[in-house]
Order: structure tokens, then sequence, then C-alpha cells
């Protein structure tokens, strides 16, 4: 803070001092800023001077340097403005007197404590602003300045908005951790932060608090808001850790905010961000994002607008995502040694140094030892002997970040643990075998209490006693527990969500008896068991596996026997390929085979589960070849050992299916589901869930070979069925939907295609999310839609949108995203940059041919979309050569009558018109047209494309009559079929020859 200094005027009741200096601890920040604006508001200047107590300073000099201000000074008082330094009692009622007594009528003073303070104080006449409301604390401070107290006339709307009144919460708060009351230093961090916030454009109001493990990063934050915070409307903490908590946890902001919304908080999340970004209710909001160590995972998801957000992070890439970076180093020395006195009174200021420089200065290691040695006869120099090998001769750093005592200090801080509390130790325990960060120790309490382990059985049983072991953790920091997440009455008894350091969880993992290890480890396997709801496919129950797959290496469940615990990876793996988390999915499979195979045997019923589900997030990874090799294993196994109508044997048959999708080989995958449905039927019955699973598989096999009035057909039936059986917002219903309008809209029925999209894109963002790989594959196929109906100007953005959040998601080279990446470079062709086009292109191709087999008609298809951008750049004989090349490697691929072959052959038509090969050409488009009309129909879009490309041919021949006959006759099936005023129509009625965009269908 700073103001304009000027000289002092009058003193008499009722004129206006024109210069007051408001001297503060940095505590106290809010209630100087709140005084402040209400004496600019009439009229005064005011400087700020935020007091400061260097120990090697006298009292006496630095009251005497405060002397020397301008004009009138305004102590505000508080136990904080007396504790810097620290400084005894005696000494401050020392210099008080000293300097203060011979001149009070330049001191005034307001008090916002009611802590014990010197009594010398007295003198400063402090007026007392605690336990009043903001106008009345007002009516004092102006009564105390001899200030005239008539009342401001309020602003007009759009005015000027000042500080809110410190003891007033904002409208909005939430999550907030309780102040550190021995918060200590890092003013100019604090001031900094402020001031890259507050200089920010709007949209641009984000820093990050980076720097390494137990620096103190998160109280930084805290204190942050405590001293900053009544300047906002809104301040709401947000856990960070995990995508799925950031996103929960913002998304209950949606209330609080008075936005109406469904129950849905996908759907609450965007109302979230949409009212931020717009300032309204609220424009004045602080975020804090608090341990987001991986900001790949929620760097989309960072609110702009214009309020402010404050992140901390061990990651200092916050940098690359529109963050401004303030590094947290440790403690100065200076800070360290008032820290520690703080904390712990009865170690002198030699003895505190003495400590500070053997914990090297780190505030987590500092707070626990200073908290615990504070109460022990221990003294200083023999603790610092215990932590140069008295107790651990094998003293090792636990990480590059971790200090070389750390180990040793949490030996000695363990054991006074045990010695007053032993149960806080197994809790402490039980807790390592969470994921560090924050636990959910209430998973312990709501699990069956039968057959536990006799010293765990007590503590989880007795809410007194676990109470007892949650408050000594507390005690010496060695959790913490979160506000937000606990119930208002008594969160400590709760202790629902405690939050565990990741150097504390590493030091007391290491230090467990092994004996300890495996019945504790144990406890938490069944309380992650007994928290799995069961059902994966269920999307309101996806924050429970959430919550529930951090914590599953951990416990090293893989290494369980018990049924329930495997049940629960099984639904784990269901549960990341049904939310797209293919990558992670893959590690715990590959895992999971390695290690119940030994296990359980290689012939194990769970194991065929276990393959299924491998297999699955494999395939959707785009690694085919794999998983084609190990299903067809299974099927071949499980047929020789259990029969063909074994439903295991099918299950594996309808993986292979999609194995063969993936592999180009259509026919094959269409033969094997046809087969399916029919066993399935006679298995089952016409309604069962496999049985529709398999009639879906057999529609998407019907489109890939271009057979879409069938595909129509069998997926509109599923889809009724799947509404019947399940409800019209499960997921499978959601997906059957997609299809349906994928075929419509492949079918040329672009309207009806695009308005069940529509409706359909909806509802999966408020049933699975907007990041779902299912949502972005209905909007991906929306932008297709409006793009085919010619609403270019909202399909183009939807695709740049679509593509970045698949390359998010899923990475670059899964299907999902090759096939949006085709989408936009097509779209880019068209109507974007020829060059980012070109570049995407070369790329797409270079993915597919890493990704699949040789002679893919995907292959094919990107060769002859990249001919396309070719020609748009002038190199006509390079582009005729690759098309000729993609339509001899597609029709061998797929068949001449297949519709990827006839697009190819459109297009290697206007090629060859174009480097002057005019017959051919017009041969070509005349064959394209006879088996275009055969397989799709006379007015299908790729037929009538044909159709206007075969009168360019002819008028190339210079066969103008039958040029206008063909032409004449296209023309008035484009304006049926699509009508007179479509983007189509009115091309060909312009003489703009047509092209084909090849459109992979990912599997």
């Amino acid at each position: 803070m700073s103001g304009v200094r000027t000289p002092v005027g009058p003193t008499d009741r009722g004129a206006l001092r024109q210069t007051v200096t408001i001297s503060f601890a940095g505590f106290n920040r809010a209630w100087a800023a709140w005084i402040g604006d209400r004496l600019e508001r009439r009229g005064l200047r005011v400087v700020y001077m935020r007091w400061d107590s260097p120990a090697e300073t006298p009292l006496v000099d630095l009251l005497g340097d405060l002397k020397r201000t301008e004009g009138r000074i305004l102590v505000i008082v508080s136990e904080w403005y007396f504790q810097l330094g620290p400084r005894t009692h005696e000494e401050w009622n020392a210099a008080l007197r000293e300097v203060v007594a011979p001149d009070p009528s330049r001191f005034a003073a307001v008090s916002v404590t009611t802590a014990s303070v010197p009594s010398a104080t007295a003198m400063l006449a402090a007026t007392d602003l605690t336990n009043v409301g903001a106008d009345e604390a007002e009516r004092r401070l102006l009564d105390r300045l001899d200030l005239p107290g008539d009342p401001l006339p309020e602003p007009p709307d759009g005015g000027r908005r000042g500080p809110r009144f410190p003891a007033a919460m904002p409208e909005v708060w939430g999550g907030v951790p309780r102040r550190n009351t021995r918060f200590t230093g890092r003013e100019h961090l604090l001031n900094d932060a402020y001031h890259l916030l507050q200089g920010a454009e709007q949209g641009a109001g984000v820093v990050t608090l980076h720097g390494m493990s137990g620096v103190g990063k998160t109280q930084l934050a805290a204190e942050y808001v405590y001293r900053f915070g009544s300047e906002y409307d809104v301040v709401w903490w947000v856990n960070s850790e995990k995508r799925v908590t950031y996103r929960r946890r913002l998304a209950e902001l949606a209330p609080q905010l008075g936005l109406q919304t469904g129950a849905e908080y996908g759907e609450r999340l965007r109302a979230v961000r949409d009212s931020l970004r717009r300032g309204d209710p609220y424009s004045r909001w602080l975020l804090i994002l608090d341990g987001a160590d991986e900001p790949d995972q929620i760097w989309d998801l960072v609110p702009t607008g214009p309020g402010h957000v404050l992140i901390t992070s061990r990651n200092p890439e916050w940098n690359e995502h529109n963050s401004k970076l303030l590094e947290v180093p440790v403690y100065d020395r200076d800070e360290s040694v008032a820290f520690i006195r703080r904390r712990a009174p009865r170690l002198t200021e030699a003895e505190a140094d003495q400590l500070a420089d053997a914990l090297e200065d780190l505030p987590l290691l500092l707070d626990q030892t200073a908290g615990w040695l504070n109460d022990s006869d221990l003294s200083v120099e023999d603790y610092i002997a215990l932590l140069e090998g008295g107790i651990d001769q094998d003293v090792v750093k636990v990480s590059a970040d971790f200090p070389l005592a750390f180990q040793t200090a949490w030996s000695i801080l363990l054991n006074k643990l045990r010695d007053t509390v032993p149960e806080s130790v197994d809790l402490l325990r039980l807790c390592t075998f969470f994921a560090p960060g924050f636990i959910p120790v209430r998973l312990l309490k709501e699990m069956p209490h039968d057959e536990l382990p006799e010293q765990v059985a007590g503590l989880l049983n007795d809410p007194l006693l676990w109470n007892k072991a949650i408050n000594q953790l507390r005690q010496y920091s060695v959790v913490r527990l979160e506000s937000h997440e606990t119930p208002a009455d008594d969160p400590a008894s709760s202790g629902e969500a405690l939050y565990l350091h990741r150097m504390v969880h590493q030091i007391v993992h290491k230090d467990m008896p092994a004996e300890d290890r495996q019945e504790f480890m144990g406890v938490v396997r069944r309380a992650l068991a007994a928290a799995d709801p069961g059902r994966p496919t269920d999307t309101r129950l996806w924050d429970a596996y959430a919550e529930i797959v951090p914590h599953l290496k951990y416990a090293d469940v893989l290494m369980s026997e018990d049924r329930a615990v495997q049940n629960m990876v099984l639904n784990c793996l269901r549960y990341m390929w049904l939310t797209g988390e293919y990558t992670t999915g893959v590690k715990l499979g590959e895992r999971a085979m390695a290690a119940w195979k030994p296990l359980l045997g290689e012939a194990h019923p769970r194991i065929w589960e276990l393959t299924h589900h491998y297999a699955n997030l494999l395939r959707s990874a785009g690694e085919y070849r794999r998983t084609e090799a190990i299903e067809r294993a299974a099927v071949e196994h499980l047929r020789e050992q259990r029969g063909e109508e074994d439903l295991d044997h099918l299950r594996a048959v309808n993986g292979l299916g999609a194995d063969l999708w993936g592999l180009g080989r259509y026919e094959e995958a269409l033969e094997l589901y046809e087969r399916l449905v029919g066993t399935y039927s006679h298995l089952l019955g016409e309604q069962d869930s496999r049985t529709l699973s398999a009639r879906n598989n057999l529609g998407f096999s019907l489109r890939l070979l271009g057979r879409y009035t069938e595909a129509l057909d069998i997926d509109r039936r599923t889809l009724e069925a799947r509404r019947q059986l399940l409800r019209g917002r499960h997921p499978w219903t959601l997906f059957s939907e997609v299809s349906y309008a994928i075929d419509l809209r492949l079918l040329g029925r672009y309207s009806e295609a695009e308005s069940v999209q529509a409706k359909n894109v909806r509802e999966h963002r408020i049933v699975m999310g907007p990041d779902n790989p299912q949502t972005l594959r209905a909007e991906h196929n929306l932008a297709l839609c409006q793009y085919r109906s010619g609403d270019r100007a909202t399909a183009g953005p939807l695709f740049s949108r679509v593509l970045e959040r698949y390359e998010r998601k899923l990475g670059e080279t899964d299907p999902q995203t090759l096939a949006a990446a085709v989408s936009q470079s097509c779209f880019a062709r068209e109507h974007g940059d020829i060059d980012q086009a070109r570049e995407a292109a070369e790329s797409i191709i270079a993915r597919y041919e890493a990704m699949l087999t040789d002679g893919h008609p995907f292959i094919a298809g990107a060769h002859a979309n990249h001919a396309l951008i070719l020609r748009s750049v002038g190199e006509r004989e390079y582009a005729h050569a690759l098309m000729e090349q993609a339509m001899a490697d597609m029709t061998t691929v797929v068949g001449e009558n297949h519709s990827y072959a006839l697009g190819c052959a459109i297009n290697a038509s206007a090629l060859r018109n174009l480097v002057g090969d005019t017959e051919s050409a017009a041969e070509l488009s005349r064959i394209t047209i006879t088996r275009a009309t055969e397989t799709l129909g006379r007015t299908h879009p790729l037929t009538l494309s044909a159709r206007i490309a075969h009168a360019a041919d002819l008028r190339g021949l210079r066969d103008r009559q039958q040029a206008e006959k063909v032409e004449e006759e296209a023309l008035s099936d484009l304006a049926a079929t699509l009508g007179p005023q479509h983007v189509h129509t009115i091309s060909a009625r312009s003489r703009n020859r047509p092209y084909w965009d090849f459109e992979p269908q990912a599997t």
C-alpha cells in the first residue's frame, strides 16, 4: 500500500486533517484497507505503513521513525502488532512511555483484538472496533480522530466499491482453511501476489505460488485470503490435486452464486464458469486452487473473467497456462527464528537460530518440530545431536526435495506421538495406505468393523479415541483438517478429510514395522472395497470411483486374494474405460494381469473378466494388434474349454469383432456380429443388454461397410429397445442415439441428424460431463451435422474445441482424436488456413501409418484428403498421383462399391480433369454414378456429387447438351433432397466441382 504525504492540517474537532498515517501489522491489512478507504472518502490523504520490528533495531528507534511520518498517526492495535520481533511486553511498555507519552496528540489508535496487549498501550487511547457492525465501527473511528460523522451518500450504480468491513464475510465464502495464527513473515510475497493480481488485465488475473514440498504454499495462500479477502464478494477454495475433485468443488459454487441449474455437477460446472467469466452476479471473485501440481489436468477449467485466481503448486509449468509465477522459498532465517519462538516460546533466539539451521528453514518441519519440542524437556542441543545421527545412523534423503534431516526428525516425532496417544500413530500409518494428500478417512469409519485387527478395532469403534488421535496429529501439524468437508459443528470428531503431506506420508510409511504393514494395508483394502458402489456404468457414481482409484496403488490391492477387493479393481477398470482414462487404465490392467495370473491361475474366471476390461482399454487407445491377439487367444481357449454358447466366450467374441474393425477387416467383423446377435438372442432374448450390445456392434459394422440404410434400421431398433430397457439418459442409450444421428447424416438427412444430435449433446454434457470421450463423440458428430447443413460459422469453432479437448483428454494418437483431427483439417482446407491444414494432414498420415496395419482404409483415406490439400496449393501432378494411389488402395481394401472407394473416385476424376486427362475423368465419374446409384441410391449426397462431377467432365469434353441434361437433373434432385438454398445446391448451381472428404468412423 502507498499513499501521498502532505503536511498535517489543523487539529481542532470538526476540521479535516489532510494526512493520516496508518501503522498496522501485516496480519491486519484488511483493517488498514477498510479504515483508509473510509477516511479517503471523506477527503483525507492516507499513508499506509506496515509495521515491521527487526530484532536488531531498538523499539525506541523504530517508534521514533514512526513519529517522524506525516500527519496524525493511527495505530491499529492487535496482538500481532506487538509480537513482531518478537518483543516482550516489558520492552514495549518502556518504549511506548518514552516515545508516545511526551506527545500523545500525534497518536490515535483503534483496537481490533480482545487479546492481551502491553499495558502502556493504554496511552494510545484506542477505541474498540471489535464486536460491532460497520456503521458503529466507522462512527467510533471518526470520533477518535475528531472527524465529523455525517453519513456519506451511497455511490450510484457502477460507482466506487471499497473494501468490505473486515468483520463481515464476503457474500460467498467456502472451503478456506482456518487462519493460521502462527503465520510468520512472507510479507513481500503477499504484496507481490496482491499487486500482480490487481495489476493484471481482465481475464489474466492468475498467479501461481510454486515451490518445493513443505515450504508453506497453502498457508501463504490462506493468509492472502484473510488479508485481502475483504476486497472480494466471492472467495472460494478448491482442492485441486485431482481433476474430479476440482470439478466437483467448483461445481458446488453454483448454488452459492444463485445459479439455477440441474443437479448434475457437469451442468453446474459450466454454469459457474460462465457466471465467473461474465462477472454476473459477482465481478469481484477470488478462486484459490490448492495443490494443483498437474496443470495439464485442470488448466482448461481455470475460469477467466474479471476476478482473480491464486494457485498453489509444486509445478512451475503453470507459466505456460496464462499464469504469473511467484516462487515460495524456504523461510529467511529471521522468519524461521520468529516462527520458532512463536511456536516454542521457551526457546531463546540463539536456540531458535540453531534449530532453524539444523532443519534448513523448511516451514513444515519447523512447525512440526518446534511444536512438540516446546512441550519437551529435551534441549535444542540434544535434539540437534539426534538429528545428526544419535537415533538413526541410516539417515537418507527421501527425495531431492526433502532436507537431509527429515527422516530422523520424524523418528523423534513419532516416538513422541507413540508415548502420548499411540492410537494417533496407528491412524497415521493407516493413512499411508491411501495416496498422499487428501485422505478420505471417513471410508475407514464407514466400512464394516467386524474382524478388524485388535489395535485398529479400538480406534475405529471408539469415537472419543478417534477424536483424540486426530487432535493429537493436528496439534503437531502432522495432518490438516479441511473445514468444508467436515460437519460445521465438530470437524475434529469427524475427520472425514485429513490432509497428509507427501513428505510425511513417505517417512511414516518407511518407518512402519513389517507386521503392522500387512494388517493396516488389509484394513485399507477392505475400506476401499466397501466404498465400491458396484455400478461403474452409473454416471452418478463416478465421483465415488474417482475417489477410490488414486488409492489402489498405495493399498497394493492387486496382491489381495479378497474377492471383494478384486471385484473393486475390475469395476475401477470399467470406470476408467467409460470415462476415457485409457492410459491410467491400461497401466492398471497390465499390472493386474501380471499379478493375478500367478495369484489365481491362467484359467481362473476372474482372469477372463480382467482380460475383457484390459482389452477394452487397449483397444480404445488404438492398440488393435495387441487386443486382437489377446481376444483371439481368449476366444479359442474358452471355446475349447466351455463351448460356443459360454457367456465369457461370447463376450470375448464381441471384443474380437471390435478389434477387427480397428484392423480394417470389416466383412469379417460383420459375419462375426451376425452370428453373435443370433446366439445372444437365442440364449438371452432380444431385450437382454448383451444382445443389444451385439446388435449395436452389428449396426456399426454395417456403417463401416457403407450400408447406411441397414445400419440406420438396426441402430433405430437398438435405440428404442435401450430406451425401454434402460432409461433415456443411460450412457448406452445416449450412445445409440449418436449412432442413429450419424446414420441419418451419412444418408444425407442433415436436418434430422442435427436435430437429434443437438438434443443428444445437451444430455451428454449433463449426464457424462463435457470432456467425456462419449460426449466429445456426440459433439464431433454435431459439428459434422452443422457443417453438412451449411452452418460453417458454428461448425468451425466446434471442430476446434472438440479436437483440443480430445488431444487433452486422450492424447494425439488416440483413434477418436485422429478422427476429430481429420475433420478439422478438412474444414481448414476449405475455410481456414491451408498451411495449417497441410501440416495437420501430414501429421495424421504419420500417426495412422504408425498405429495401423499396412493397407488400412484409414491410411488410404488420409492420403485422399491430403491430395485435395495438394490440389489447393497448386501441386497438381503430385496431388493426382497421390489420389490415384489412394483410390487404388481403398478399392483393394473395401471394394469398388464401398462409399469410401466411391468418394475417392469422385476426387480422382476431378484431378484427372485438372491435369488434362478429360476422357478418363468423364469415364470414371460415369462409372462412379452407376456404382453409387446401385449402392446408395440416386439422391444420396455422394451420388449427387458424382452426377455434378460428371456434368463438369462432359463440359470438358465439349458435350454441352449432355452436360446440361445431367447437370439439370442433378440440380433438381439436389434442390428436392437438400433444398434449393442449401450450400451444396448453391455451390453446384455455381458450377463448383464437388469433392469428397474422407471421414474415419473411429472405433
